[in-house]
C-alpha cells in the first residue's frame, strides 16, 4: 500500500512530528510518498506485526521512526488505545481495500 503524505493548501512546507498508526490484518509493506514535509523533524510510523514501512529515497528516514505494535483488534478500541496514549487522534481512515492512501497533514 502506498501512502501519500502531503500538507494541506495552506501551509507550504508540514514542519511538525507526525505520529501515524498503521494497523492492517495481514503484514503489509507500506510504501511512503512524501511531499513537502521538512526534513529532520520526528516522524513515527507504528505498524502492525510484520509489516514494514518502506521510504522513498532522500533523507526522510534519517529523521523517521518505524516500530512494529501489538495494536487493539477492534477499530474503536483501536480510537480508544490511541486518544489515551497521545491525547488526541486528528485523523481516523479505515479501508477495505486500497493500494492508494493519501493524507493531507496540517493544522
Amino acid at each position: 500500500v502506498t501512502l501519500h503524505l502531503n500538507p494541506i493548501s495552506s501551509v507550504h512546507i508540514h514542519q511538525k512530528p507526525l505520529i501515524f498508526l498503521l494497523n492492517s490484518p495481514l503484514p503489509l509493506v507500506w510504501k511512503l510518498k512524501t511531499e513537502r514535509l521538512a526534513p529532520g523533524i520526528r516522524r513515527l510510523f507504528f505498524v502492525s506485526l510484520g509489516s514494514v514501512v518502506q521510504f522513498e529515497k532522500g533523507n526522510f528516514s534519517l529523521s523517521a521512526e518505524t516500530e512494529e505494535k501489538l495494536f487493539p483488534e477492534k477499530n474503536e478500541h483501536l480510537l480508544q488505545w490511541a486518544q489515551k496514549e497521545y491525547g488526541a487522534v486528528t485523523s481516523f481512515t479505515e479501508l477495505k481495500i486500497s493500494r492508494n492512501i493519501y493524507i493531507k497533514v496540517g493544522e
